[in-house]
């Protein structure tokens, strides 16, 4: 799923409200389409897609093959890449909230005989019991609950299986301005829009929920899973706006994904992260 038009989310996590402001965001085609388009272009969500999915590839680059479930597919553009540049390493589930998200994920992967795609929530899947060899949950536990997610993940995935999630940085610069300052600005610009009878802007709440690197591998933990590994992504020194006007001039992040990507001791710069994870053996 998608970071943009990000706000601060409801704090009590599964309301009914949270979950209005999810379906909201993915409820038709067009949400779909302009979803995967954000992949393209120059920007700011270009460049964290851009950032994410070579994170993402990375991580599977070592992992096993065999079943592998993209929780969240939304519109399918993991699964495209992986069809386009693994085609025989996976056989890909996938599955989304919304059905039209996996509509397009369906036309994404027309002709290809090994992906099955389903509406299915993070906190109640259809699937087996440790069925799946590598489970990926890209931009999926912000708008879930995720503990109840990760227990399901940890269900689903074989015992010494690989988990990759993914989560935003609530403790990035970018995000708390974006998240504190940026967006409430953009809403009481688009009240007075509005009132003036010329709206342009708006900021609407989101359902995003984001949880501190630290929370989220101790939730793993609880569910049975052992982290291994965290990198940070679309690592980016600014903030909103200013972002959007230095990247129309900085665009090295298109043919070097890689420098969007950082370990190490000061990781706070990228607006997101992955964990990767095996899942221990049952007790």
């Amino acid at each position: 799923m998608a970071p943009s038009r990000i706000a601060w989310a409801n704090r009590s996590t599964g309301s009914p409200a949270r979950d209005a402001a999810v379906v909201a965001q993915y409820l038709t085609s067009d949400n779909a389409t302009s979803y995967a388009a954000s992949y393209e272009g120059w920007r700011p969500a270009a460049r964290y897609y851009r950032s994410r999915l070579y994170a993402i590839d990375e991580a599977l680059r070592a992992g096993p093959q065999g079943r592998l479930l993209d929780v969240g597919c939304g519109p399918g553009m993991l699964v495209r890449h992986l069809l386009d540049t693994r085609p025989e390493k996976f056989q890909i589930t996938g599955c989304d909230q919304s059905p039209a998200m996996i509509d397009a994920a369906t036309a994404r992967s027309k002709g290809s005989s090994n992906v099955e795609l389903t509406v299915a929530r993070v906190e109640k899947m259809p699937f087996p019991d440790k069925h799946f060899d590598v489970v990926v949950a890209m931009g999926v536990l912000e708008y879930a609950d995720a503990a109840d997610g990760l227990r399901e993940i940890a269900r689903v995935v074989r015992p010494g299986g690989l988990v990759a999630v993914t989560m935003l940085n609530p403790l990035s610069p970018y995000r708390l301005v974006e998240w504190c300052l940026y967006w409430p600005l953009l809403r009481v610009l688009g009240r007075v829009e509005r009132l003036l009878g010329t709206p342009r802007h708006a900021a609407d709440v989101s359902g995003i929920r984001a949880i501190r690197l630290a929370r989220l591998r101790r939730m793993m933990r609880e569910t049975g899973l052992a982290p291994q590994d965290a990198v940070h992504y679309d690592v980016t020194p600014l903030v909103p706006p200013l972002d959007r006007l230095a990247r129309r001039w900085s665009r090295t992040w298109r043919d070097h994904p890689e420098r969007t990507v950082r370990r190490g001791a000061r990781p706070w710069p990228g607006t997101a992260y992955l964990v990767t994870a095996r899942r221990q053996a049952d007790a």
